[in-house]
């Protein structure tokens, strides 16, 4: 658990000193790293600050601390996984409550709300989030959470989150927003009035593919509080190390934010020139229908985008084996560049049915650029195209 933040810094700066700062016995600069699974009574037999690290670990704590720094939050728990963390948020809700959600989400969370939360008494209504009215029409008695996913997995439509807090105030609906895309560097959900901010730490906030983890931020501490001990009623927190790991992570978060998102615009715009291309989703692109909110909300269009290739998926294959930079693989928001096929991965387990209905079409490609120059990453996407 975790306590409100100092007033606000320049990006670098908050990123590089969240969480940190110098402690112990040695006055280490960095979190040291509590590798234990229990901590020794006081003397007179008293429980001090941590007594189990499922209950709290000081490691943690410093990532805990660093994440309401980032997000402007009042308490924040950090997860075993962006699903522990989703998990968590979801817990709050008691069955027999509806969850109003976005029609495209992340393949993830659609399995977690039918397969864990439906069984169990929740209902699930999805919309198309972008449409305000559809969503203040969906509201029913039972509605009790705003699901809002921006940008989302895929195809980078985004939620106007100031306008879907709104709805919820009005009905005394709690918001969660799935802010991975974007990273706190790029956008602020809290501060434009979401009540609870989750992450998928393993992608942007990590930021080096060797970690798996997540987070959930609370703008209030009475609902921090119920979060936090939810987790520890759940099981999801994570492990020390891996704190130790995302929080390394976040002193580069807001430098390698810059090169993602040079890496992305150099690349979407060079797709938008190519004959092998019908389409490309970048939030940062003119042609990007919700280009207009982009700039209102978000600080920066991140390092995701998204394309559609001619010839379906097996133009994707060969586009797989002959680029040299992009490694196609699953997950995303590391330093090297990652290239997927979202109807095999990340949403495969929609129907076919159900992607069509979503947009996402079997040549769509997903790219994560990495932090690679954005001219080698043109030219190494140019020579793939030119084989196709």
């Amino acid at each position: 658990m975790a306590r409100k933040p100092k007033a606000p810094a320049h990006p670098e700066t908050l990123c590089a000193h969240a969480g940190s700062g110098a402690g112990g016995e040695f006055r280490s600069l960095n979190a040291p790293i509590y590798m234990t699974s229990t901590f020794a009574l006081k003397e007179s037999g008293e429980v001090g600050p941590y007594f189990y690290t499922r209950e709290g670990n000081p490691t943690r704590a410093a990532l805990e601390r660093a994440l309401c720094e980032l997000e402007g939050g009042a308490v924040a728990v950090a997860t075993a996984a962006g699903v522990a963390a989703e998990t968590t948020a979801l817990s709050l809700f008691p069955a027999g409550s509806n969850v109003i959600a976005g029609k495209a989400l992340y393949g993830g969370t659609l399995r977690l709300f039918r397969e864990a939360f439906e069984p169990r008494g929740l209902s699930f209504t999805f919309v198309d989030m972008r449409d305000a009215k559809a969503v203040a029409a969906a509201v029913r008695p039972d509605t009790r959470c705003l699901w809002i996913e921006t940008p989302t997995n895929p195809l980078l439509n985004l939620v106007d989150i100031a306008a879907m807090a709104k709805i919820a105030s009005a009905e005394k609906i709690i918001t969660v927003v799935d802010g991975t895309f974007a990273s706190p560097c790029f956008q602020k959900p809290l501060a434009l009035g979401a009540d609870v901010v989750v992450h998928s730490t393993t992608k942007y906030i990590n930021g080096h593919s060797d970690v798996v983890g997540g987070a959930v931020i609370a703008r209030s501490a009475e609902l921090g509080r119920k979060l936090a001990s939810l987790a520890r009623t759940l099981g999801t927190p994570g492990s020390p190390f891996d704190a130790f790991l995302v929080l390394r992570g976040i002193k580069t978060l807001a430098l390698r934010m810059q090169a993602h998102e040079r890496a992305a615009t150099a690349l979407a715009r060079f797709l938008e020139t190519r004959i092998e291309v019908e389409r490309v989703y970048y939030p940062g692109l003119e042609s990007h229908p919700q280009h207009e909110l982009a700039k209102r909300q978000m600080t920066g269009f991140g390092g995701m985008l998204a394309f559609d290739l001619k010839g379906g998926k097996p133009a994707v294959m060969r586009l797989f084996r002959r680029v040299r930079l992009f490694t196609p693989a699953a997950s995303l928001g590391g330093v090297e560049s990652l290239i997927s096929h979202p109807p095999s991965l990340s949403h495969s387990a929609l129907t076919p049915k159900e992607r069509k209905a979503a947009g996402i079409r079997e040549g769509l490609v997903r790219v994560s650029c990495g932090i690679e120059h954005a001219d080698d990453l043109v030219a190494d996407m140019k020579q793939a195209l030119s084989l196709l």
